[in-house]
């Protein structure tokens, strides 16, 4: 079989990463892999950089407050969109902090408020904790409330990975039980959409490429997710009616064909859908611009798609407010 296309500075990244001593996070218990994914932050990622506003919430959830933080580059701003954001890590690892310099592009570069929520992990909270917290704290971002200090008139739900699964997961909830003002977009990165069955890129990139079969089935243990269940596997549910996507992947992620094959199911169920693949590159590269610079240029790409997505999806609910 042809070796796959890896960018030169992808291909540096993994040689540094596979030569690291000691155990493999899977080999862990999940405090410690916690501990072991904080550590690598400091190579992987660039600064937080300047904010005009970093803001810590409480929001109230289904067992107990939810942490959540606002990441805004502006000190105050005029009603609009917001981007509710949930972080990636397999369910296990991953916070705030971990992609706090990622929220914080996002928010530059949409000029638009990013609210990351800091879901319930597992194993201590098994699924379907991570789907109930997410719900929850973004219905609490659709009600404008007071701690925010923004007027939100509309939602975009964002994620990597996990957090990708929950995007679309608190998209689906959203559009069966609407929340005070509309999901107009989501942007899901590398998702895992499907667990119940195994794609070919399962085992064509199951070791060597940061995320590796036995990582995968370690999380997949911990969450403990029902794998036939639309909130664990919401490729099989009714994908109609969702709101407009960009989906990325990766083109050396093990999970790379999940996300494939949920931009091909937008599509046919009618969902307007842009799909991008970052060609060379690894699953987690949105937290990796540092250590993969090349990276920089696929987020890039994302949101300015991201970008025209809005800006048609707010045309057409302009226009039906005003046939209405």
């Amino acid at each position: 079989m042809t070796e796959p296309f890896v960018r030169p500075d992808t291909k540096a990244f993994l040689a540094f990463l596979n030569a690291v001593p000691g155990p493999k996070m899977h080999e862990l218990e999940a405090p410690a892999a916690r501990a072991q994914y904080i550590a690598m932050k400091d190579i992987a990622d660039p600064p937080v950089g300047d904010l005009g506003t970093r803001l810590d919430l409480s929001i109230p959830g289904p067992a107990g407050d939810i942490p959540a933080t606002l990441f805004d580059p502006r000190a105050s701003r005029e009603p609009g969109p917001a981007i509710a954001f949930y972080h990636g890590g397999g369910f296990v690892i991953g916070n705030v902090e971990t992609h706090a310099s990622f929220c914080a592009e996002v928010s530059r570069v949409m000029d638009l408020p990013v609210i990351s929520v800091d879901y319930r992990l597992a194993p201590e909270a098994p699924w379907p904790a991570a789907p109930d917290d997410c719900e929850a704290a973004t219905r609490w971002i659709a009600t404008s409330p007071t701690a925010l200090g923004r007027t939100v008139t509309s939602l975009i739900v964002c994620g990597d990975s996990a957090g990708g699964n929950l995007a679309i997961v608190t998209a689906m909830a959203l559009r069966d039980a609407p929340a005070q003002v509309p999901v107009i977009a989501q942007l899901p990165f590398y998702p895992a959409t499907d667990v119940s069955r195994e794609y070919p890129s399962f085992n064509e990139f199951a070791d060597g490429y940061l995320l590796t079969r036995p990582g995968m089935v370690w999380f997949n243990a911990a969450y403990n997710a029902d794998p036939a269940h639309v909130r664990s596997s919401p490729l099989n549910g009714d994908l109609s009616g969702l709101p407009p996507a960009v989906v990325v992947t990766a083109s050396l992620d093990p999970i790379r064909d999940q996300g494939r094959a949920y931009a091909a199911a937008l599509a046919q169920a009618g969902v307007p859908v842009v799909f991008r693949e970052a060609k060379g590159n690894i699953h987690g590269f949105i937290t990796l611009r540092q250590a993969i610079p090349s990276s920089v240029g696929d987020v890039a790409g994302a949101l300015a798609q991201l970008k025209a997505v809005m800006a048609e999806a707010e045309g057409e609910r302009g226009m039906a407010q005003a046939a209405g």
